[in-house]
């Protein structure tokens, strides 16, 4: 699969024809830097040795991206499922020990105080961190919640349904949601949601073994709950987790309303009593569903043409992707949900990973994950492994500010009236977005401080949530598939609280949009200049280079909330 892809840096410190998948060629490589970082006389030679660790973890997480990607393309081939395992069995939990001894190592050597303190700081910061949380029971526990996770991702990858007489994946089902007529749409998604159903005990059971690992986890690490060791072990130095709460009711008392404004909107458009769950992704004036493409290489072609007009660094980062085939967007079954894009640690290049069904949707899924791999590109040339990803916060910046500042060119899809419909289309998708992640958010708290709750009570507890978050949408009859939405947000799954992130990113990347309206060129240079920091900075000063607040208050939200009002009142009052 990537058969064009080569070391971005030759080699220093490990060789060649090092085999990052076995432990057993790993161990040695590890024995040498333990053994330098304790033989270090000077702040010199321990940054030889920092530089060295982290050219050997590039490698190491090259070789689990690799896998990683190579078993969401199948998730049926065997082979692949198999080589994954055998890397989050034998290698990762070897690989965590070994860096916690040398995080230790480093954060009480007698030298460390003369490396470069600001070029250090944050490297510092998290060994620190890594030496506080580490806890060597914890990790067999982070192995076995790894698989179970997998299992998941297995599981619903692998669920179809058949309408009209197809089979069809449950991703390429939400096609028929955009449909004008409402009784296809509500068959459509009510075979979906039953579908889902079937399958209900078994995704409580996996999230129940998933919740009882991550418990024992955080009381392994001395925390009272699994929610705030989360959080540290996010290194969320620069937020807390009632900051988070705060956020959820800004959400509620800004956003919220607006929501509830364009279900209203939505309702009296369709002439209906109600909105309902299978009322909410369709044109409301009964118009076909936006097509933007019929084939994943026109998806690609227009997509670079957006790029071409944006900003001449991100034309040519795209097109080298292309290239290279680092783009597999065509939704297939037996591929894992959803979209992600990836870094190949060593190559210095990223990967997009994504479910093209022909959906505007997927234009702007391209675009965000375009984003990150543009984070990805702007920062190659920094030695440092860790430098090289930014805290999540400020990733996903990248990634829907690309979404805001590339919508300005969805002409490239459409004509003028079908140009319109897909902005606001997005911009309705952003208002709906936050309560959503509100939502995710504020019932993973309720999942980790209620410890001992039933599955009864956790579907009652995301009920009440969505009765809080969810707008104006009536679940009349259909009130298990609303209690057991949740199971399609593989985040519950995969990575507990990895979500919050998303709203607060949000905040950020309408920022840039706004800086945009008023300088483009001058918004463009600073997203470049903050993103090829990396993670070389402290969270809040990624925000500023970038020219935007770090703040999680109404402050923040309500003036978001007012530009996305009025840029959709102009958006539907010029036809």
């Amino acid at each position: 699969m990537f058969e064009k892809i080569s070391i971005h840096t030759p080699r220093q410190f490990v060789t060649e024809e090092l085999n990052p998948g076995d432990w057993h060629s790993l161990e040695p490589l590890f024995d040498q830097l333990e053994r330098q970082m304790a033989e270090a006389n000077n702040s010199t030679q321990l940054e030889e040795a920092i530089i060295n660790w982290e050219e050997l973890s590039a490698a190491i997480a090259e070789e689990n991206s690799k896998r990683y990607i190579a078993m969401t393309c199948k998730t049926d081939d065997k082979s692949a499922e198999q080589a994954h395992i055998n890397f989050i069995e034998t290698v990762e939990p070897e690989v965590k020990k070994r860096c916690y001894s040398l995080s230790k190592a480093l954060s009480s050597h007698p030298h460390r105080d003369g490396l470069p303190a600001k070029r250090y700081e944050v490297f510092t910061r998290d060994a620190a961190l890594e030496v506080e949380l580490f806890q060597p029971e914890n990790v067999p526990l982070e192995t076995e919640t790894a698989k179970i996770g997998q299992q998941y991702q297995k599981l619903i990858g692998g669920l179809t349904v058949t309408f009209d007489g197809e089979e069809r994946t449950l991703v390429q089902m939400g096609i028929f949601l955009e449909e004008p007529d409402r009784t296809l749409r509500q068959k459509a998604w009510e075979l979906t949601a039953k579908r889902r159903l079937e399958e209900a005990e078994k995704i409580d059971n996996k999230l129940d073994k998933l919740t009882k690992r991550r418990n024992q986890m955080s009381s392994n690490a001395g925390f009272p709950n699994y929610r705030d060791y989360a959080h540290r072990r996010k290194g969320r130095f620069d937020y807390t987790p009632e900051d988070c709460l705060a956020f959820h009711d800004a959400i509620e008392q800004e956003m919220v309303p607006l929501l509830k404004e364009l279900h209203n909107e939505r309702r009296a458009a369709l002439g209906i009593d109600s909105v309902r769950p299978w009322d909410t992704a369709n044109d409301p004036h009964g118009r076909s569903p936006l097509k933007p493409f019929d084939q994943v290489s026109k998806l690609i072609h227009h997509t670079q043409s957006i790029f071409d007009q944006l900003d001449s660094d991100l034309a040519g980062w795209f097109r080298t992707m292309h290239e290279l085939d680092l783009l597999d967007l065509a939704n297939r079954k037996g591929k894992a949900p959803g979209g992600y894009q990836d870094s190949l640690a060593e190559a210095r290049m990223p990967f997009i990973f994504m479910n093209a069904i022909g959906v505007q949707r997927d234009v702007e899924t391209l675009l965000h994950e375009a984003g990150h791999a543009f984070h990805t590109m702007a920062c190659q040339n920094e030695p440092l492994y860790s430098y090289r990803h930014a805290p999540i916060e400020f990733c996903e910046v990248a990634s829907m500010a690309m979404e805001l500042l590339g919508g300005e060119y969805l002409g490239e899809f459409y004509d003028t009236e079908e140009m319109r419909r897909a902005r606001i289309a997005h911009l309705e998708g952003i208002v709906f977005v936050f309560p959503w992640i509100a939502t995710v958010d504020a019932f993973q708290h309720w999942l980790y401080l209620n410890p001992n709750h039933s599955v009864s009570e956790r579907d009652a507890a995301w009920s009440d949530l969505i009765d809080r978050f969810g707008g104006n949408v009536n679940w009349s009859d259909h009130e298990m598939a609303k209690a057991k939405l949740w199971h399609k947000q593989l985040h519950i799954f995969l990575h507990p609280f990895y979500y919050v992130e998303y709203g607060i990113a949000q905040l950020g990347a309408l920022q840039v949009w706004a800086n945009s309206k008023k300088d483009c060129s001058g918004a463009l240079t600073d997203y470049k200049a903050a993103l090829a920091l990396g993670g070389s900075r402290p969270l809040p000063e990624l925000f500023e280079r970038c020219n935007i607040r770090f703040d999680l208050s109404s402050n923040t939200v309500a003036p978001m909330a007012d530009l996305l009002r009025k840029e959709l009142d102009t958006l539907k009052n010029n036809r």
